[in-house]
């Protein structure tokens, strides 16, 4: 005798950026059979690797890295196509002035650490040092680093710190060096998953899809939602969203493609990835 099916497990990134895709899930707005897994994209990126998830977010990085692990769910992507407002690097000096120095990585961020070592080396043409850390903690106990690459919803709190005035924006940065959209993030189901649990995972793409939707044709209601806990307000809130990109078109998918030729031929990656879509059919 069989059990009810348990619900696939779907990874969460846990920063404001993904609020309009979770927003209707969380809220039961759209309903689905899902078990949500919170955390930074890096503990995801462990997880999908150790097959503990089904379907997750994760770092574009992360499926380079295990190409043969993963199918891309289409058409769903965390990107921008010009500011994204929360990857920044925050620098005391110029960033032309950062030959040398030490950046202080804030998070375990796999592809934003990727991506600004690639502008700083091959389009600004300075060759810094990395170190982690927590910015916040460091910042509070009185210390200055030279500069700070911070993510997430912590780099909507410290991009006016008055003691770093010079804001590298990583995803308008990449558009001037490239003319393309840049993505941060991807969709990805766990190959395993679909091969075991096949109409349970395209079930699953197929409402992170709707959600997406819905959190595009919502985006007043979720700023509003957001601004209440947070030092942005409403208005900023909407700019913030709308700034983002959730679409992997064509032109999000030669951006993505273009990021992994020049990870490859900086040595960050063995080869640029094919790209295998998950078919919904």
């Amino acid at each position: 005798m069989h059990g009810t099916p348990s619900p696939i497990r779907l990874g969460r990134i846990g920063y404001l950026n993904v609020l309009p895709l979770h927003y209707p899930l969380e809220q039961g707005i759209l309903k689905g059979d899902f078990e949500l897994v919170s955390g930074p994209p890096a503990e995801l990126n462990i997880l999908m690797d150790r097959g503990r998830l089904d379907l997750s977010g994760c770092s574009c990085i992360e499926y380079a890295r295990h190409p043969d692990k993963y199918f891309v769910v289409p058409d769903l992507a965390i990107g921008s196509r010009g500011p994204v407002q929360s990857v920044l690097l925050l620098c005391r000096t110029r960033p032309e002035d950062l030959d040398g120095k030490t950046i202080l990585v804030s998070a375990q961020t796999h592809t934003s650490a990727a991506l600004v070592d690639l502008l700083l080396r091959q389009h600004i043409g300075v060759k810094p040092s990395y170190r982690t850390g927590d910015a916040t903690a460091i910042l509070e106990n009185g210390d200055r680093p030279e500069a700070i690459l911070c993510i997430g919803d912590e780099a909507l709190n410290l991009r006016r710190h008055p003691d770093y005035p010079h804001r590298m924006d990583l995803g308008e940065s990449w558009r001037e060096w490239t003319g393309m959209p840049f993505i941060f993030g991807l969709w990805i189901a766990n190959r395993e998953a679909v091969r075991t649990r096949r109409s349970e995972v395209v079930a699953g793409a197929k409402l992170l899809i709707e959600a997406k939707k819905w959190g595009q044709g919502h985006l007043g209601r979720i700023s509003a939602v957001a601004a209440k806990g947070s030092i942005l307000t409403e208005a900023e809130m909407r700019s913030y969203f709308a700034g983002l990109v959730y679409d992997l078109g064509e032109k999000e998918l030669a951006g993505l493609r273009l990021f992994y030729e020049r990870l490859a031929k900086a040595g960050v990656i063995p080869a640029p990835p094919e790209l295998c879509f998950l078919s919904l059919e």
